[in-house]
């Protein structure tokens, strides 16, 4: 299995929707290397396809990772990337079911990262996550969450993004980028992904729709769970990336 092409594929299909994405994963980094120092413990968070850890290790090589995920087919991906690499462990969680923390190994962590994920998960189970993570958290070590965060109160300059991000996909689109459905219809092809494809399909037929929050939504539960400073540290109109400081 070419892991790799995986990965660059995942990349690019997740450009199509964030053009800024490699910019907010560098400055996600630059953040925890201010904050933490240059060896890091980290939690990658809902890891996905190990992004955000696969950036990290190119930044930072002596920083050490917990992947996280419940998706079977992100995680095949992820581990198959990472094979032979003792930097990274692998732990499969449902981030909304209580006591899912559990099973984290080498707690607590100096940082725990995440991106493009927490709008998945409705205000509830979110705010049980927070108060989770500021468990996890070592005094004094940040949670970053790069995601949508959209604000209500402005909803011209909303609709000015999303004319933007219109424009960009089209422009991608035309280069060959594949959106997010093209993207599993590619994955189900694959026979090297059958049994993983179909575990990953059962959980999206299962989920029953997240919630957007602005970032001061995020600012504000983070505080209330436990950690002493939240605010933002990069945006563009509708995506935030809010560090909060345990």
């Amino acid at each position: 299995m070419d892991w790799e092409l995986w990965q660059r594929s995942w990349d690019q299909q997740q450009s199509f929707y964030l053009p800024e994405r490699e910019e907010r994963f560098r400055v996600m980094i630059d953040v925890v290397e201010a904050a933490v120092g240059p060896t890091p413990h980290v939690l990658d968070l809902a890891a996905g396809t190990g992004t955000i850890t696969r950036r990290l290790f190119t930044r930072l090589p002596r920083a050490r990772s917990v992947a996280v995920d419940i998706d079977p087919t992100m995680m095949a991906i992820a581990r198959g990337s990472f094979e032979g690499d003792a930097r990274i462990t692998f732990v499969t969680a449902d981030l909304a079911a209580p006591g899912w923390m559990e099973g984290l190994p080498d707690q607590p962590f100096d940082a725990v990262l995440t991106a493009t994920s927490t709008h998945w998960l409705k205000a509830e189970p979110l705010t049980r996550l927070y108060a989770d993570l500021a468990k996890v958290v070592r005094p004094g070590g940040v949670f970053v969450n790069a995601d949508h965060m959209p604000d209500p109160d402005t909803p011209v300059l909303n609709a000015i993004d999303e004319a933007v991000q219109d424009n960009h996909r089209e422009r991608v689109c035309a280069m060959g980028a594949l959106d997010w459905e093209q993207w599993w219809e590619e994955v189900a092809l694959d026979p090297g992904l059958t049994e993983e494809h179909a575990g990953s399909r059962a959980i999206f037929d299962q989920h029953s729709g997240g919630e957007e929050h602005p970032a001061e939504w995020h600012c504000l539960r983070l505080r209330e769970a436990g950690f002493l400073e939240a605010g933002v540290a990069w945006r563009s109109i509708n995506d935030a990336m809010v560090v909060a400081i345990r």
